[in-house]
């Protein structure tokens, strides 16, 4: 088992950033992928970025790059979030997952933490 907890979310005006934070625990060796996802009100749930834990290779919605930057930190077992020139469209809970195995078709994480909550004002 491995268990995610999400942090670093709060409320933030149009503009600025915000990291958020996912420090994994548990059987993390077994960690192939993380990714981050997001539902906003009434939404459903929307992929934001993955990353290869072991290699580092990312890929991003496309409707979001630019703005969004995954990285993680291997030693600390933390997967990070950077989020620049926020909108009010971004309010959302930010949910991270992790999947024992490279290959992931949509959103089929095995593990998943209790999401952020991210507010942009306007």
């Amino acid at each position: 088992q491995v268990q995610l907890v999400e942090s670093g979310g709060g409320l933030v005006q149009a503009g600025g950033s915000l990291r958020l934070s996912c420090a994994a625990s548990g059987r993390t060796f077994g960690t192939s992928v993380m990714a981050w996802f997001r539902r906003a009100p009434g939404q459903e749930r929307e992929f934001v970025a993955t990353i290869n834990w072991r290699t580092g290779d990312s890929y991003y919605s496309n409707s979001l790059k630019g703005r969004f930057t995954i990285s993680r930190d291997n030693a600390k077992n933390t997967l990070y979030l950077q989020i620049n020139s926020l909108k009010p469209e971004d309010t959302a809970v930010y949910y991270c997952a992790a999947h024992p195995r490279p290959q992931v078709t949509g959103d089929q994480y095995d593990y998943w933490g209790q999401g952020t909550q991210v507010t942009v004002s306007s």
